[in-house]
């Protein structure tokens, strides 16, 4: 097991990556920090054998910070995360491992735990496992057991039947819709017991797993209950009455924004998700422009900032967020930087529709 630390100034983007760096049972996080200075007065004392650190931050930035580290330790790997793929040549620079896009992914925790494996060899695991289960149904579909393992569905039927029953956990699903919504082509005498040994090979990986979930049966069909840590998707309508009649806190607005890593199963040819992913996106969006016009009543800018990079990295070609990011950074003074944003946008927009944003046709 790695031991990690994490440099990162925002505050939000940290409890974002201390889920995602920690979910994964090859780290153990000894250290977080929003300030490089401490992180180096800490430095000694945790000896970290791998350090994320944040490109862009106030008084030290993070280049300057890698480099004083492996001054002081030469083991410890370098990291970097950062929004902007051109810091990519300097990274490696400063004999980084790898550096990674955000918003911080699993994947590319994954990909930074291989090199990790090359350059140093892992401690010895403790008995009990650091991470819980993961699963992730927005900007993909993923699910790991807390050895941090990726764990594959017995067949692609099984997958979209569980995909299904996440999506509408703790509803009674009839076992005639199931049926009919994937084996639309059988009759029910054939597709009844396709669907028993769906459910079976299901109740084998949850159990082998160790996953929070439990497949009931119930008088009409399947009923799927959550008993862990709420999964992405399930945060969201946890929330969604709050968010409706705006009672949403800040910190649960906050948690919602962080948890939205894309469209829902990203990747995945359901039909039935449609209006699902359509209504997330809406709450999303809502979510992430009550938190910038907040940001931009605290005069945090940077934030707000932060946040509308993360919102176009997932959507690119939404024009509100495009231009209100254009209009932050010539507030900011930041011309330059507001010039390419449009320019980038207007290119994607084309690529997308064929035609230019509507403000600029």
């Amino acid at each position: 097991m790695y031991r990690a630390i994490i440099v990162e100034d925002e505050k939000p983007v940290l409890e974002m990556m201390k889920v995602i760096i920690g979910r994964n049972g090859n780290y153990k996080i000894v250290g977080t920090f929003g300030s490089p200075l401490e992180a180096l007065e800490q430095l000694p004392v945790l000896m970290p054998d791998v350090a994320f650190i944040d490109v862009e931050m106030p008084k030290m930035n993070g280049l300057e910070l890698a480099q004083r580290i492996l001054e002081t330790s030469k083991r410890t790997a370098i990291v970097f995360s950062t929004a902007y793929k051109q810091y990519a040549l300097s990274a490696f620079d400063v004999q980084a491992l790898d550096y990674v896009l955000k918003p911080v992914t699993p994947a590319a925790i994954e990909r930074v735990t291989s090199r990790l494996r090359e350059k140093l060899p892992a401690a010895a695991p403790s008995g009990k496992p650091d991470a819980l289960p993961m699963i992730r149904c927005l900007g993909g579909f993923e699910i790991r057991n807390s050895a941090g393992a990726l764990v594959r569905c017995p067949t692609r039927k099984a997958e979209e039947l569980l995909a299904y029953l996440l999506c509408h956990s703790g509803t009674d699903v009839s076992k005639w819709h199931l049926t009919e919504l994937l084996w639309p082509e059988m009759s029910e005498e054939r597709a009844m017991p396709n669907l028993h040994t769906a459910i079976y090979l299901l109740k084998k990986m949850v159990k082998e797993n160790g996953l929070p979930l439990d497949i009931l049966k119930t008088t009409e069909g399947y009923t799927l209950e959550a008993n862990g840590e709420p999964y992405d998707q399930l945060t969201y309508r946890t929330y969604a009455a709050s968010n409706a009649n705006g009672t949403l806190s800040p910190e649960q607005a906050e948690q919602l924004r962080a948890a939205y890593r894309g469209p829902l199963l990203d990747g995945k040819p359901y039909l039935w998700k449609i209006g699902q992913e359509q209504a997330l996106e809406k709450q999303y969006t809502g979510i992430v422009r009550r938190l910038v016009r907040e940001d931009l009543e605290q005069r945090n800018w940077e934030r707000a900032v932060s946040r509308l990079e993360a919102y176009l990295s997932i959507y690119p070609v939404s024009e509100e967020m495009n231009v209100s990011l254009v209009e932050l950074y010539s507030s900011l003074g930041r011309t330059e930087k507001a010039a390419r944003q449009y320019s980038s946008f207007e290119q994607k927009y084309i690529e997308e529709f064929g035609c230019l944003p509507p403000q600029r046709a």
